[in-house]
């Protein structure tokens, strides 16, 4: 799925599991982040292969390095950002809202969709966001 400038591979999808889980694996370039924002229902869990991130949960920053995991709780703020020049990790999401709401941006037609039309589509999977994407 092309979603924020990058691909992300779903290797297990919600309807594979019933929709309990969905598991997807993305390599991304210095830079690469989400915008603040949070989970209605689900929680999510990075598990960092490759590389480094800088993760940000109830405005409490923390870095994940490869070999580590990142656990982000339902219903609380947080993003992520790409700190290093390349980086490889899997997420592991709660339900699959996250899987439905990435291909749905993704089938907008642009590598990133407007702000107002993204918040759009992630408010109707239950996400919403709540600030701007975090900086390397």
């Amino acid at each position: 799925i092309p979603f924020l400038g990058q691909w992300y591979r779903v290797l297990v999808s919600g309807q594979d599991t019933a929709g309990t889980f969905a598991v997807m694996d993305t390599e991304a370039a210095r830079g690469h982040g989400s915008p603040m924002h949070l989970h209605r229902h689900d929680s999510e869990v990075f598990l960092v292969l490759e590389g480094t991130l800088r993760v940000v949960v109830d405005g409490q920053e923390h870095e994940a390095g490869a070999g580590s995991a990142a656990v982000l709780p339902a219903g609380r703020p947080h993003g992520f950002v790409v700190t290093s020049e390349t980086a490889r990790y899997l997420t592991v999401h709660h339900g699959p809202a996250f899987e439905q709401f990435a291909a749905a941006a993704a089938g907008e037609g642009a590598d990133i969709p407007d702000p107002s039309r993204l918040t759009e589509i992630a408010a109707a999977h239950g996400i919403d966001i709540v600030g701007p994407p975090l900086v390397p």
